[in-house]
Protein backbone atom coordinates (compact mmCIF):
# COMPACT_ATOMS: atom_id res chain seq x y z
CA UNK A 1 0.00 0.00 0.00
CA UNK A 2 1.25 3.09 -0.92
CA UNK A 3 1.49 6.54 1.19
CA UNK A 4 -2.05 8.08 -0.57
CA UNK A 5 -3.77 4.85 0.13
CA UNK A 6 -2.85 5.25 4.23
CA UNK A 7 -3.49 8.80 4.34
CA UNK A 8 -6.87 8.08 1.81
CA UNK A 9 -10.01 9.48 3.85
CA UNK A 10 -13.60 10.85 2.22
CA UNK A 11 -12.64 14.23 3.88
CA UNK A 12 -11.94 15.89 0.54
CA UNK A 13 -10.31 18.81 2.44
CA UNK A 14 -8.69 16.92 4.89
CA UNK A 15 -6.93 14.59 1.84
CA UNK A 16 -5.85 17.51 0.21
CA UNK A 17 -4.31 18.86 3.26
CA UNK A 18 -2.63 15.58 3.54
CA UNK A 19 -1.60 14.89 -0.35
CA UNK A 20 -0.27 18.58 0.08
CA UNK A 21 1.99 17.91 3.24
CA UNK A 22 3.58 14.69 1.41
CA UNK A 23 4.60 16.26 -1.91
CA UNK A 24 6.37 18.50 0.24
CA UNK A 25 7.96 16.29 1.87
CA UNK A 26 8.95 14.38 -1.00
CA UNK A 27 10.06 17.57 -2.64
CA UNK A 28 11.87 18.30 -0.24
CA UNK A 29 13.83 14.97 -0.34
CA UNK A 30 15.20 15.99 -3.70
CA UNK A 31 18.59 16.13 -3.87
CA UNK A 32 19.22 19.67 -4.86
CA UNK A 33 22.78 18.87 -6.64
CA UNK A 34 21.31 16.68 -9.00
CA UNK A 35 19.22 19.55 -10.09
CA UNK A 36 22.32 21.71 -10.37
CA UNK A 37 24.57 19.05 -12.30
CA UNK A 38 21.40 18.85 -14.60
CA UNK A 39 21.45 22.81 -14.99
CA UNK A 40 24.65 22.90 -15.98
CA UNK A 41 23.80 20.50 -18.59
CA UNK A 42 21.67 22.43 -19.83
CA UNK A 43 23.39 25.58 -19.90
CA UNK A 44 26.34 23.50 -21.15
CA UNK A 45 24.00 22.60 -24.60
CA UNK A 46 23.22 25.58 -25.05
CA UNK A 47 26.59 26.98 -25.41
CA UNK A 48 27.98 24.20 -27.43
CA UNK A 49 24.74 24.48 -29.71
CA UNK A 50 23.71 20.66 -28.76
CA UNK A 51 20.18 20.00 -28.76
CA UNK A 52 18.02 18.90 -25.49
CA UNK A 53 15.61 15.77 -26.33
CA UNK A 54 12.91 15.41 -24.16
CA UNK A 55 11.44 11.93 -24.06
CA UNK A 56 8.75 10.70 -22.30
CA UNK A 57 4.96 8.13 -21.88
CA UNK A 58 1.68 9.37 -20.46
CA UNK A 59 1.77 12.45 -18.43
CA UNK A 60 5.44 12.27 -18.70
CA UNK A 61 4.93 13.19 -22.34
CA UNK A 62 2.50 16.02 -21.39
CA UNK A 63 6.05 16.89 -19.32
CA UNK A 64 7.93 16.40 -21.58
CA UNK A 65 6.22 18.83 -24.30
CA UNK A 66 6.31 21.38 -21.21
CA UNK A 67 10.15 21.42 -20.86
CA UNK A 68 10.58 21.73 -24.39
CA UNK A 69 8.21 25.15 -24.01
CA UNK A 70 9.40 25.95 -20.97
CA UNK A 71 13.61 25.92 -21.60
CA UNK A 72 13.34 26.67 -25.57
CA UNK A 73 10.73 29.65 -25.89
CA UNK A 74 9.97 30.00 -21.91
CA UNK A 75 14.00 31.36 -21.06
CA UNK A 76 13.62 33.82 -24.04
CA UNK A 77 16.91 32.88 -25.27
CA UNK A 78 16.79 33.92 -29.03
CA UNK A 79 20.75 35.30 -29.59
CA UNK A 80 21.82 31.89 -27.96
CA UNK A 81 18.76 29.39 -27.70
CA UNK A 82 18.24 26.35 -25.36
CA UNK A 83 17.43 23.94 -28.53
CA UNK A 84 15.13 21.71 -27.08
CA UNK A 85 12.97 19.54 -28.75
CA UNK A 86 9.85 17.31 -27.18
CA UNK A 87 10.00 14.12 -28.97
CA UNK A 88 6.45 13.00 -27.35
CA UNK A 89 4.85 15.79 -30.13
CA UNK A 90 4.64 14.43 -33.43
CA UNK A 91 2.04 12.16 -33.45
CA UNK A 92 2.62 11.26 -37.62
CA UNK A 93 6.00 9.90 -36.55
CA UNK A 94 5.20 8.05 -33.32
CA UNK A 95 2.22 5.41 -34.91
CA UNK A 96 4.23 5.35 -38.34
CA UNK A 97 7.46 4.01 -35.65
CA UNK A 98 4.83 2.49 -33.60
CA UNK A 99 3.24 0.64 -36.69
CA UNK A 100 6.48 -0.25 -38.94
CA UNK A 101 8.82 -1.22 -36.04
CA UNK A 102 7.17 -1.10 -32.16
CA UNK A 103 6.44 1.22 -29.71
CA UNK A 104 9.81 0.51 -28.27
CA UNK A 105 11.64 2.42 -31.15
CA UNK A 106 9.70 5.48 -31.42
CA UNK A 107 12.14 7.01 -29.59
CA UNK A 108 15.64 5.96 -30.79
CA UNK A 109 14.65 6.19 -34.08
CA UNK A 110 13.62 9.73 -33.98
CA UNK A 111 17.13 10.23 -31.95
CA UNK A 112 19.27 8.20 -34.92
CA UNK A 113 17.49 10.88 -37.17
CA UNK A 114 18.09 14.45 -35.34
CA UNK A 115 20.58 13.75 -32.68
CA UNK A 116 24.38 13.67 -33.19
CA UNK A 117 26.95 13.61 -30.62
CA UNK A 118 27.36 16.08 -28.04
CA UNK A 119 23.01 16.13 -27.76
CA UNK A 120 21.52 15.40 -24.39
CA UNK A 121 18.32 13.05 -24.28
CA UNK A 122 16.18 13.45 -21.14
CA UNK A 123 13.59 10.86 -20.28
CA UNK A 124 10.96 11.20 -17.67
CA UNK A 125 10.00 8.11 -16.07
CA UNK A 126 8.38 7.42 -12.39
CA UNK A 127 9.02 3.77 -12.85
CA UNK A 128 12.46 4.15 -14.96
CA UNK A 129 11.62 0.69 -16.69
CA UNK A 130 9.74 2.19 -19.84
CA UNK A 131 11.13 -0.06 -22.62
CA UNK A 132 10.85 2.91 -24.93
CA UNK A 133 12.89 5.27 -22.73
CA UNK A 134 15.69 2.27 -22.10
CA UNK A 135 16.14 1.80 -25.63
CA UNK A 136 16.57 5.75 -26.34
CA UNK A 137 19.21 5.30 -23.93
CA UNK A 138 20.75 2.31 -25.56
CA UNK A 139 20.94 4.29 -28.53
CA UNK A 140 22.02 7.32 -27.24
CA UNK A 141 25.20 5.61 -25.49
CA UNK A 142 26.55 4.21 -29.24
CA UNK A 143 25.24 8.20 -30.48
CA UNK A 144 27.97 10.12 -28.08
CA UNK A 145 23.84 11.54 -26.66
CA UNK A 146 24.33 12.45 -23.59
CA UNK A 147 21.83 10.79 -21.21
CA UNK A 148 20.03 12.30 -18.70
CA UNK A 149 16.99 10.72 -16.65
CA UNK A 150 14.03 12.65 -14.00
CA UNK A 151 12.93 9.51 -12.04
CA UNK A 152 10.83 8.18 -9.43
CA UNK A 153 9.61 5.02 -7.46
CA UNK A 154 13.16 3.17 -6.71
CA UNK A 155 14.48 4.16 -10.07
CA UNK A 156 14.14 1.39 -12.36
CA UNK A 157 16.86 0.33 -15.20
CA UNK A 158 17.14 3.94 -16.03
CA UNK A 159 18.74 5.56 -12.86
CA UNK A 160 21.59 3.14 -13.17
CA UNK A 161 22.00 3.66 -17.33
CA UNK A 162 22.49 7.46 -17.20
CA UNK A 163 24.93 9.67 -16.90
CA UNK A 164 23.15 12.14 -14.58
CA UNK A 165 19.99 11.54 -12.12
CA UNK A 166 17.48 13.85 -10.70
CA UNK A 167 15.74 11.19 -8.29
CA UNK A 168 12.06 12.23 -6.90
CA UNK A 169 12.35 9.83 -4.14
CA UNK A 170 8.14 7.68 -3.55
CA UNK A 171 6.76 4.48 -2.83
CA UNK A 172 5.96 2.39 -5.42
CA UNK A 173 3.06 3.58 -8.02
CA UNK A 174 2.08 7.15 -6.82
CA UNK A 175 2.60 8.44 -10.03
CA UNK A 176 0.85 11.92 -8.97
CA UNK A 177 3.22 12.94 -6.66
CA UNK A 178 5.89 11.64 -8.73
CA UNK A 179 5.25 13.23 -12.14
CA UNK A 180 4.20 16.57 -9.69
CA UNK A 181 7.33 16.73 -8.84
CA UNK A 182 8.67 16.77 -12.52
CA UNK A 183 6.38 18.96 -13.23
CA UNK A 184 8.06 21.47 -10.32
CA UNK A 185 11.31 20.47 -11.48
CA UNK A 186 10.32 21.68 -14.91
CA UNK A 187 9.21 25.59 -13.43
CA UNK A 188 12.28 25.31 -11.06
CA UNK A 189 14.73 24.89 -13.94
CA UNK A 190 13.08 27.16 -16.26
CA UNK A 191 12.69 29.95 -13.71
CA UNK A 192 16.66 29.57 -13.12
CA UNK A 193 17.66 29.46 -16.77
CA UNK A 194 15.35 32.66 -17.61
CA UNK A 195 16.79 34.56 -14.94
CA UNK A 196 20.10 33.27 -15.98
CA UNK A 197 19.55 34.88 -19.51
CA UNK A 198 18.04 38.00 -18.04
CA UNK A 199 21.63 38.67 -16.26
CA UNK A 200 23.50 38.30 -19.37
CA UNK A 201 21.37 40.49 -21.50
CA UNK A 202 21.59 43.12 -18.30
CA UNK A 203 25.54 42.52 -18.33
CA UNK A 204 25.60 42.72 -21.92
Amino acid sequence: MNNLDQFFTRDAAEFARRYMHYLGSVLNSIDPESIARFIETLLAARKSGATVFFVGNGGSAATASHFANDLAIGTNSYEQPFRVVSLTDNQAIITALANDFGYEDVFARQLKVLGRAGDVVVAISASGNSPNLIRAFEYAKTAGIKTVALTAFDGGKMKQMADEVVHVPTAPKEYGPAEDAHMVLDHLVGAYLSRVVQHEALAG
